[in-house]
This record gives structure tokens, C-alpha cells and sequence, in this order.
């Protein structure tokens, strides 16, 4: 009798930590689904807007001009970073180089550089990865002195 007790107590007390362990997982599973959509919905939403100014034949090379902003840096070379590029090839404004994490993966028009490299001066850095721009930004304000600024930030000011 006291080996059913202590087998049906420790089947008990393996469920329960079983389903503590397995809550925990779902919970963590749940909250990076819950990152990367609102990362994708905050990439979309911006990328919505970059159409908007298109269509009322807005351009960004303005803002950079306005801000005498002539050589600039691009920080995330995927895709918006890779439209801000092409967008800005026809104008007076020069990408320098790009920033990335994954540099040596990376291959476009121009130079990409690691945050971690000595980064060349410019006259600004256009972040585009948005969703995590205060943790870029305080990251690279300790490597440059130039402004850091959001390609949201931009495409609302446009």
C-alpha cells in the first residue's frame, strides 16, 4: 500500500512539474512569436508609410538635404535598408557604408561594416531595423558622434 501511495505521489509531483516546465516553455515560445510579430507589424507599418510619401511624390533625399545630412551610414542592411540604398543611388546624397551584424554575409552596393569595427565618420547614421532602435542607438552612440536617427522618424518628418 505505501508503494502505491509514494508511486501515485511521485507520478503526481511529475505531472505538475512536468506542466510547470512545459507552461514555461509555451510562455517563452509565446512571448518571441509576440517579438517578432509586433517586430513585423512595426516593419510593416513603417514600410507603409515609405509607400504613402511615395504617392504624394515625396522623396527622403529632401530631409537629408534639409538637415545637411550629405554623407550618411545605413545600420541594417536587410530590406529596408537595401530600398533606402536604391532610393538614395540617383540622388546627391552618399552611402558611405552600411552596419550590420551579419557583415560578412552581407553583400551590396556598398561597404558593410560590423558595429563593432571603427566606423568612419559621417554626417549620420539612418537605423532601419526600427523596432530595435534604442538598443542600436545607445550601442553606437558610444562608437560615433554623429546623430542616429530612425528611418521612421524620417519618413514622418518627410
Amino acid at each position: 500500500m505505501k508503494k502505491n501511495v509514494i508511486s501515485v505521489l511521485s507520478t503526481v509531483a511529475g505531472v505538475i512539474i512536468g506542466a510547470g516546465t512545459t507552461g514555461k516553455i509555451i510562455g517563452k515560445s509565446c512571448k518571441a512569436a509576440r517579438d517578432m510579430s509586433e517586430k513585423h507589424l512595426a516593419l510593416f507599418l513603417m514600410m507603409d508609410r515609405w509607400v504613402e510619401v511615395k504617392q504624394e511624390k515625396k522623396n527622403l533625399e529632401s530631409y537629408f538635404m534639409k538637415n545637411n545630412y550629405e554623407k550618411i551610414a545605413i545600420y541594417g542592411m536587410n530590406y529596408a535598408g537595401e530600398r533606402l540604398l536604391q532610393e538614395l543611388k540617383e540622388s546627391s546624397i552618399t552611402v558611405e557604408y552600411g552596419i550590420d551584424q551579419k557583415a560578412d554575409e552581407i553583400y551590396t552596393e556598398v561597404d558593410v561594416l560590423s558595429p563593432k569595427d571603427k566606423l568612419p565618420n559621417v554626417d549620420a547614421i539612418i537605423v532601419t531595423p526600427i523596432f530595435f532602435f534604442d538598443e542600436i542607438e545607445e550601442q553606437l552612440s558610444k562608437a560615433v558622434s554623429c546623430p542616429i536617427i530612425s528611418l521612421e522618424d524620417i519618413l514622418y518628418e518627410v
